[in-house]
C-alpha cells in the first residue's frame, strides 16, 4: 500500500446487482432498481419544497425538462400547500 487515498469507481452494473438482489432478499415483490430510488429521492426533494434547479444538479439532468418530469408530485390543490406561518 502506498498510504494515498483515491477514489475507486464502482461499475454502474454492479451496484445494479446488488440493488436487485437486496430487493429480492427483503422479500419485495415489485420491480425496483437504482433508477426507483432516483424516482423516490427527487418526489421527496419536490415534495419538501426544493427548487427544481437544485434538483436537476443533484441528479446531474442536462436538460431541467428530464426533471421536470418529477413535478407530476405537485398537482395537489390548494390543500398540499403548507403555510409557512404553520411550520414554525
Amino acid at each position: 500500500m502506498t498510504g494515498q487515498e483515491g477514489r475507486w469507481h464502482v461499475d454502474e452494473s454492479l451496484m445494479q446487482r446488488a440493488v436487485k438482489t437486496a430487493i429480492l432478499e427483503a422479500g419485495i415483490n415489485k420491480n425496483a432498481s437504482c433508477h426507483t430510488f432516483s424516482h423516490s429521492f427527487s418526489t421527496h426533494l419536490i415534495e419538501s419544497g426544493y427548487d427544481i434547479r437544485t434538483i436537476q444538479e443533484l441528479l446531474g439532468h442536462s436538460d431541467v425538462s428530464t426533471t421536470m418530469i418529477y413535478t407530476h408530485v405537485l398537482n395537489r390543490g390548494a390543500g398540499g400547500v403548507v403555510s409557512p406561518l404553520n411550520r414554525m
